[in-house]
């Protein structure tokens, strides 16, 4: 279990970092303009990907065991057909992607599919090393790629296109044929489908909720100031939410020991804990950002990326917030009241739009960020109120105390598989 997560940390790590390296070059290169059109045209996959895993998502970990690797493969085959030969007809009207590049998300959105359900039917089967390998690879392999080709015939947005293609494609096939190895066995279809569908539809809810909550903004960015405010504004979220990179792993550690804990008072002494540990970890990490001037933000992503460090001075108190909020969805989720996350994102979310709406206009990216503080925040003050309220725990138990640091190192040490 501990080398699992240090394998998983370590991955997001990399993705995380390979990431900002192709935001970099294409900032370099291409200008803010196409980091913009970039940045939408991934959102625009995240949708179609969002639908695609209703059936051949996560609950896939779940259900593997319980209905067979063959039967669920092939159901979540036909429905990513039918999702994605829908999105390469909607994607585009509906202004979710660049001009142009409906059916090319709608295809890159079913190689990513297909390749997500193999990797979710590994992590069923409890294939770690796999599961990792694979993830990191797709990210690496976007980064290769997309360095290959704008080497090779100079730079262009096309070039990013084709490097999803290839990076996408290939992890499918790679994650098939690891599957081939141990095809698993079939069961009663119908059987399978209603509880993919139950199990899918609350999941990709919350996610559509957060989702919308984290992006859109990239959206009304694009409507109204257009393409290089948006990718100077997509890069500034990818910079600020490395931040979330520490709590989220430390969430997964804190959702399993809540799971496998009974006692209560155990329960809200580790959440505690990890809420501490999260928000120190996330406020060093804005800090470093925050102190580095414009001059090194330029010199990394070119002479249009200005304003960077106000931007992320916006967005720390949100960022904060959502290292707090990292402990506490998992507290929730571990003593199966998930519903409290969705309430908790669906709160954020009138938020993101009425604020939105009204500051992204005139304010631009600084008005995305002052959006994006208020509506985390939003976030965090209900779940602090349902775990308060669960818990029993009074305010005077988020002071620090001499008991934290031991149970910090323990969890520090599952982490790190110690």
């Amino acid at each position: 279990m501990t080398r699992a997560a240090i394998g998983t940390v370590g991955a997001r790590v990399a993705i995380a970092m390979a990431q900002l390296l192709i935001a970099a070059l294409a900032a370099q290169l291409l200008g803010m303009a196409e980091v913009g059109r970039m940045s939408l045209l991934v959102l625009g996959i995240a949708f179609v990907m969002l639908a695609n895993n209703v059936i051949g998502g996560s609950a896939l970990v779940y259900l593997e065991p319980r209905h067979g690797t063959r039967t669920l493969r092939m159901i979540a085959y036909a429905w990513i057909l039918v999702v994605c030969a829908s999105a390469a007809w909607t994607l585009e009207p509906l202004g979710l992607v660049p001009e142009g590049m409906g059916a090319y998300a709608a295809l890159i959105a079913a190689l990513e599919a297909a390749g997500t359900v193999h990797l979710a039917l590994l992590l069923g089967r409890e294939r770690y090393a796999w599961y990792n390998g694979l993830m990191l690879a797709r990210a690496m392999l976007v980064l290769a790629v997309f360095v290959v080709l704008l080497l090779i015939d100079g730079p262009s947005f096309e070039d990013y296109l084709h490097a999803l293609f290839a990076a996408h494609g290939l992890v499918a096939a790679a994650s098939a044929i690891s599957l081939v190895k141990q095809p698993g066995s079939w069961s009663d279809p119908l059987a399978a489908f209603t509880a993919m569908l139950r199990q899918g539809v609350p999941s990709q809810a919350a996610n559509g909720l957060q989702l919308l909550n984290y992006r859109l903004s990239y959206f009304l960015m694009q409507r109204f100031h257009g393409a290089a405010p948006l990718g100077l504004w997509s890069i500034t979220s990818q910079l600020a939410e490395s931040a979330w990179l520490a709590p989220k792993s430390l969430g997964t550690v804190l959702y399993a020991r809540v799971s496998n804990t009974e006692e209560a008072i155990r329960q809200r002494e580790l959440t505690l804990t990890v809420l501490k540990l999260s928000v120190a970890l996330a406020a060093a990490a804005c800090a470093v950002i925050s102190i580095l001037p414009d001059s090194v933000f330029i010199l990394v992503f070119g002479p249009e990326a200005k304003g960077i460090q106000e931007l992320v001075l916006l967005l720390s108190p949100g960022l904060l917030a959502m290292a707090a909020s990292q402990a506490l969805s998992h507290y929730l989720s571990g003593v199966g009241l998930v519903q409290h996350n969705t309430i908790g994102s669906g709160l954020a979310l009138v938020v993101t739009v009425a604020l939105g709406f009204a500051l992204i206009p005139s304010g631009a990216a600084f008005g995305a960020a002052i959006t994006a503080s208020a509506a985390y925040l939003v976030a965090l003050a209900y779940q602090l109120a349902i775990f308060n309220r669960i818990s029993g725990a009074r305010w005077r138990h988020y002071l620090p105390d001499s008991r934290d640091l031991d149970r910090a190192s323990s969890l520090l040490r599952r982490l790190l598989g110690r």
